[in-house]
């Protein structure tokens, strides 16, 4: 097979946007922060895991998810969001829900 017959059998419509597959950390550049503040979670590692390890039962586990929010490049956005909303339960920007109840008392 030369290139020729190799090129003839793409189709012209092959490239598929990321943005419209949902692909982590491609947004469209048009977006709005202030007019979407949650959009930092298209960017999320937790968006693309087990929400569970999130959200461990009580004595569970928080390794897990921890260990994935730090390397997380919207970790400080998720955390502030927690602070802001005084989200009670799960793992947000690298913290559980005592870890947080701590940081604010030191605020």
């Amino acid at each position: 097979m030369n290139g020729s017959d190799f090129s003839a059998g793409v189709p012209e419509d092959w490239h598929v946007d990321p943005v419209s597959l949902g692909v982590p950390g491609v947004r469209r550049p048009d977006t709005d922060d202030e007019e979407n503040p949650l959009a930092w979670q298209a960017d999320s590692l937790c968006a693309q895991t087990d929400p569970e390890a999130f959200f461990p039962e009580k004595g569970g586990s928080t390794r897990e998810a921890k260990k994935i929010c730090t390397s997380c490049e919207v970790r400080a956005q998720c955390l502030e969001y927690a602070l802001e909303n005084d989200e009670r339960f799960g793992i947000w920007g690298g913290l559980s829900e005592r870890e947080r109840r701590k940081l604010r008392k030191r605020a």
